[in-house]
């Protein structure tokens, strides 16, 4: 989903979007499917972009609007849509070249075989030999023989060279597409699946280890707002600066990803509490110390800060229970004004 259409989907406009979307699509006569219903709301939420431009193009040559027309829609232009195309290409690929090399393989056996049993006959009629003559036919017989394994065996050996370069391609393919799957298109950040699968692994790696494990969750004041005033494509410039700056914190072994909205969430395996704090601070100093502007028409956009917390994991604490403890520090530094830092330790010594 479009960073656009995504962002609406979190503020106020979410529901009349949504009831839009089914009286247009009661309009033009579409079934209110999942996937319909998806492309509608690109449509609507996003009408000049590509995925838009396109159903308008059908809605007004009066096509048909078929389950394969919103297949072949979805795998053109929603990034789901592609990735399940692309993991297919790819399958297609990886078994071609693997059919291609079993193939290879076979052909080789049977040469071998084959070549096997000539050098028995050979042997066999060696036992018998009386002249020379009959020698030499042996031989030229077995030096043929030789040379055409010999040919059999190279053209193999260039048959897998050429496979071995296609199947490195295409893992590196499915490498990228495997990392564009967990990346957020908007910030560049890890996106909320990456970030689930990462901090599981770390909480698991920090019992293995007897490691510390911290968990920070930021959120920009008064996102909404913003939102509403100055409209969502200032909203999703705002979401990428923040996102700069968070990113450039978190260099390995942290991890930053975008949990949804306008709010981020940051890892930090095996760190004292005092570099959390300094790494944290960091963040909301430099976010608070700009005075934003409008790419589009340079307005003064004002300053923009974000509230963070953070909670410091228990011995064999799941990683939903720690991110609520995270949340509930964050949700104190909104009650507190905003533009700071809590602990969830902090928050329990106090209560």
């Amino acid at each position: 989903m479009t960073a656009s259409v995504d962002t609406a989907l979190r503020g106020p406009e979410a529901f009349s979007l949504s009831r839009r979307v089914i009286d247009e699509m009661e309009t033009a006569g579409v079934w209110p499917t999942p996937l319909n219903f998806e492309l509608w709301l690109h449509y609507l939420g996003d009408p000049e972009g590509a995925l838009g431009r396109e159903i308008r193009r059908i809605l007004d040559a009066q096509e048909p609007f078929t389950e394969g027309t919103a297949d072949m829609l979805a795998a053109e232009y929603l990034p789901r849509g592609r990735l399940t195309e692309e993991i297919r290409d790819a399958g297609r690929v990886l078994d071609r070249e693997l059919h291609s090399i079993s193939e290879a393989i076979a052909k080789a056996h049977r040469s071998q075989t084959a070549y096997g049993q000539t050098l028995d006959k050979a042997s066999a009629r060696m036992d018998g030999v009386e002249g020379g003559e009959q020698l030499q036919t042996i031989v030229t017989g077995l030096t043929a023989a030789t040379r055409k394994i010999q040919r059999e065996n190279e053209s193999l050996e260039k048959r897998l060279e050429v496979s071995t370069r296609e199947v490195a391609r295409l893992r590196e393919h499915l490498e990228q597409v495997r990392r564009d799957a967990l990346t957020d298109a908007l910030t560049n950040l890890a996106n909320r699946k990456a970030f689930d699968e990462q901090l599981t692994a770390a909480c698991e790696a920090a019992d293995a280890e007897g490691e510390a494990l911290t968990l920070a969750v930021l959120d920009i004041d008064h996102f909404k707002r913003f939102n509403d005033n100055w409209g969502h494509q200032t909203g999703d410039q705002v979401l990428r600066y923040v996102a700069s700056v968070i990113g450039r914190v978190a260099g390995a072994p942290r991890m930053a990803a975008r949990f949804g909205g306008e709010e981020f969430a940051m890892i930090f395996p095996r760190e004292r509490v005092d570099q959390v704090k300094t790494a944290l601070e960091a963040i909301r100093r430099e976010i608070a110390s700009r005075s934003l502007r409008r790419r589009s028409t340079n307005d003064d956009l004002g300053v923009v800060t974000i509230s963070a917390g953070f909670a410091i994991r228990r011995p064999d604490e799941s990683p939903t229970l720690l991110l609520e403890r995270a949340d509930t520090a964050l949700y104190a530094s909104k009650r507190a004004g905003r533009n700071r830092i809590s602990s969830a330790e902090d928050l329990q010594q106090a209560a």
